[in-house]
């Protein structure tokens, strides 16, 4: 070892001198020199991870709740009832019909200003209705009597008469005294005095 620190030193001594023997670089000054001569090498600036764009939510509608009060008619309803004093086929209105009213109160749910729910919570009748009665007539009307123009008193007008009594046919008869007003077409006035069936 002590042999070898001597030949350093005369060669660092030579090189010093400018003799020619190849002045070698001591091991530190290699490595030094390595190490300077080595290329350089560019760094890479690490890339940071780009974070991702998360989506801004969308806002919240605004909910309100409501308590509403509506009103709704109420139909009336209609019946009939029979009645003796009024001819047949005749109809009167005895009770008008009256439209009814109730009240309705709801909870009503709003959502951006948007109806969304509806809930009743109550309902009260506040206008009852009424119903409405209708007559109907069953009274039947004598059938009329047509009298021919050509007696007093009423003789039916037929395709014959005779006086009630007699020997006649009919169809149709009829009680005297009955005064010939006209002419005597059923031939009623047998004596021809003007009064028939007598």
């Amino acid at each position: 070892m002590r042999v070898r620190k001597v030949l350093l030193r005369v060669a660092a001594v030579a090189c010093v001198a400018g003799a020619s023997i190849a002045c070698a670089p001591s091991e530190p000054e290699r490595t030094q020199v390595a190490e300077s001569s080595a290329i350089p090498v560019e760094e890479t600036p690490s890339a940071e991870p780009t974070p991702s764009a998360e989506p801004t939510p969308p806002p919240t509608p605004a909910v309100e709740v409501k308590t509403v009060t509506v009103t709704e008619k109420i139909p009336f309803k209609r019946t009939t009832v029979k009645d003796s004093s009024l001819t047949e086929g005749t109809r009167k209105v005895r009770t008008k019909g009256v439209t009814g009213v109730k009240t309705l109160t709801y909870e009503v749910t709003y959502t951006g200003g948007q109806e969304t729910a509806r809930k009743l919570l109550r309902q009260v009748v506040t206008k009852q209705p009424v119903t409405e009665v209708t007559a109907v007539g069953t009274k039947k009307n004598a059938p009329t009597r047509q009298c021919d123009p050509n007696y007093s008193g009423c003789v039916p007008i037929a395709s014959d008469v005779d006086c009630a009594g007699g020997s006649g046919n009919g169809p149709a008869y009829v009680s005297g005294p009955i005064e010939v007003i006209g002419d005597d077409i059923y031939d009623l006035d047998r004596d021809n005095d003007g009064t028939a069936c007598e």
